[in-house]
């Protein structure tokens, strides 16, 4: 693909695109900002021209990976949905277009837009019916596997009372442990059916929950921090699902690391969000952030689904389960995932 030459006389031509122009050199410096771009930012050109791109927008991790990307390649990168977060600012939700500019300028030209809603909405709905899907197989899957298995372990009770040495019974011992382990199993594929009972919910109080349970279980080698916007307002939804969704994430998390590593509990507010098909003028971000092995690159797409697991011995449950209970409380989950850092992220709405 051929590099776009823009010559900063024409800069002023610029003013009256509706998507987002931001301009730097081949220092990383801003040189130029369009007043679509001020809009979409909510920042003045003024203050970000003569700044370094890598500063500005330091906290947005894959936008500055793609600028990177685009001036390696000397090729321009397209990302359809990005979280572009600017300074101090809310993260906002866009889309970028990054293409490299010729010599003697060297630096980018970069488009920045709001992410299609009704193509997000599209896909949103897609992933609903999938999941739904995925839950409804598995639901009649357990169902029909529940009955056989109390019959095979009290058939292994029983045959163990009549064998005559007490070394044969080492056999019974693995086939009821089995069938113990898979009756759990079977239990934590329904039990996140059941209605949510709903109240004033301080997240910051499910995170702290959270973050003893996990100190609990791994008293050495785990570290785990907090980041939290504790001015943001109650939410109403079920505590104990969001505690056993956010315990599925984090768990995940530190078998991910073996427990050694570093979680970050992160809390902010998000502006005009889209949650089931309704827009919300505000909503909470709760972030789950580790510095582990990132999420293998084939099954990126598919960790939310049934059975899916990264991780040899894995039930591929926990986020299945994580993602439902977040769902039955009116709000979403996703993620973010490279070596070195993974990011699960909990929306929920705000309703003032």
């Amino acid at each position: 693909m051929s590099v776009m030459p823009i010559p900063p006389a024409e800069y002023a031509g610029l003013d009256q695109l509706a998507t987002g122009v931001v301009v730097f050199d081949a220092g990383g410096m801003i040189v130029y900002v369009n007043p679509s771009a001020e809009t979409l930012l909510g920042v003045s050109g003024v203050l970000l021209v003569g700044e370094k791109v890598s500063q500005v927008f330091e906290r947005s991790l894959e936008l500055l990976a793609a600028i990177q990307t685009a001036q390696a390649s000397r090729e321009t990168v397209i990302e359809y949905e990005l979280d572009v977060t600017v300074n101090a600012h809310p993260p906002l939700r866009l889309g970028g277009t990054i293409s490299p500019l010729d010599a003697p300028h060297g630096g980018a030209f970069m488009e920045l837009r709001t992410v299609d809603l009704h193509l997000r909405m599209a896909r949103l709905e897609q992933t609903r019916l999938q999941q739904e899907a995925s839950r409804e197989l598995l639901r009649n899957l357990a169902h029909e596997i529940k009955n056989p298995l109390g019959g095979i372990r009290g058939a292994a009770q029983l045959l163990e009372h009549e064998l005559p040495r007490e070394s044969l019974r080492e056999y019974t011992q693995v086939i009821i442990k089995e069938s113990d382990r898979l009756q759990s199993l079977m239990e934590r594929l329904l039990t996140p059916h059941r209605t949510p009972r709903f109240g004033a919910v301080n997240i910051h109080e499910v995170l702290e929950r959270v973050r003893s349970l996990i100190l609990a279980e791994t008293p050495t080698g785990m570290v785990l921090q907090r980041d939290y916007d504790t001015s943001l307002p109650e939410v109403r939804a079920d505590s104990e699902q969001l505690i056993q969704a956010v315990l599925n994430v984090a768990r995940n998390a530190v078998q991910a690391m073996h427990g050694q590593g570093q979680i970050i509990f992160r809390t902010r507010v998000s502006h005009q969000i889209t949650l089931e098909s309704r827009r919300h003028r505000l909503g909470l971000r709760a972030e789950i952030i580790d510095n582990g092995p990132g999420i293998p690159d084939g099954i990126r797409e598919q960790i939310f689904y049934p059975l899916v697991s990264g991780r040899e011995g894995g039930s591929g449950l926990g986020l299945a389960v994580a993602q439902t209970l977040i769902a039955q409380n009116h709000g979403t989950i996703d993620c973010d995932s490279h070596p070195g850092h993974t990011v699960f992220s909990i929306f929920l709405p705000i309703t003032t």
